[in-house]
């Protein structure tokens, strides 16, 4: 990667983080959920493995401060959905030609759901980590988005949840299932193995050929 700018999204001019390089293989836009953002230590850890494969990141704040601070924003998948819907008319012109794909966690991913069901011109992959796609069930089945279900093994009620609406996807899709990980992957080695699972769908179904 060449380096990161600051861009700002939509009318909100929410703060984003964009990485990449003269050769970037595909543009990666991260939805993250509850009590996250930006800056997070999970999000920032795929994004540098990611980034390590040839694919640009843009993470942002899909919320502003004070509706962070409301649950009932941070559960707004209407409003999450939106604001991905502004991602690419803020991009500059390098990174809005490249394909891109979603990576969602928690209510994050039920917004990145959406988002390619409203613009399956703009959205080739969807890939969800511990996501909650039941949320997003009214739209699963307009999905055209290659999608990948990450969950962790020991995450019982989210992997119930993701396999079940896993049944109402149309596309082309797989649900990965990563052994002793919970919730938000803490496990020792369990965040690499989602990173690499992810990195490898991207690669498959997004990136531009090296």
């Amino acid at each position: 990667m060449n380096g990161q700018s600051r861009i700002l999204i939509g009318s909100n001019r929410l703060a984003g983080d964009l990485c990449m390089g003269e050769k970037s293989r595909g543009l990666v836009v991260f939805a993250h959920g509850r009590g996250s953002g930006r800056n997070s230590r999970r999000n920032l850890q795929v994004a540098q493995a990611l980034q390590r494969l040839g694919l640009a990141t843009l993470l942002f704040d899909l919320l502003t401060e004070t509706e962070a601070a409301e649950v009932v924003q941070v559960f707004d998948i209407e409003l999450l959905a939106l604001r991905l819907q502004a991602v690419p008319e803020s991009l500059p012109p390098a990174a809005r030609a490249l394909p891109m794909g979603l990576f969602g966690a928690s209510t994050g991913a039920a917004a990145a759901f959406v988002a390619a069901a409203r613009q399956p011109e703009i959205w080739r992959v969807v890939v969800s980590r511990g996501g909650r796609p039941d949320l997003a069930h009214d739209y699963l089945e307009h999905v055209r988005a290659a999608s990948l279900l990450i969950v962790g093994g020991a995450d019982s009620e989210v992997l119930a949840l993701n396999r079940a609406a896993f049944k109402y996807l149309r596309c082309e899709k797989r649900i990965e299932v990563v052994p002793r990980a919970s919730h938000l992957f803490e496990e020792a080695g369990t965040l690499h193995t989602a990173a690499m699972l992810a990195g490898a769908w991207f690669l498959d179904h997004l990136s531009i050929p090296a």
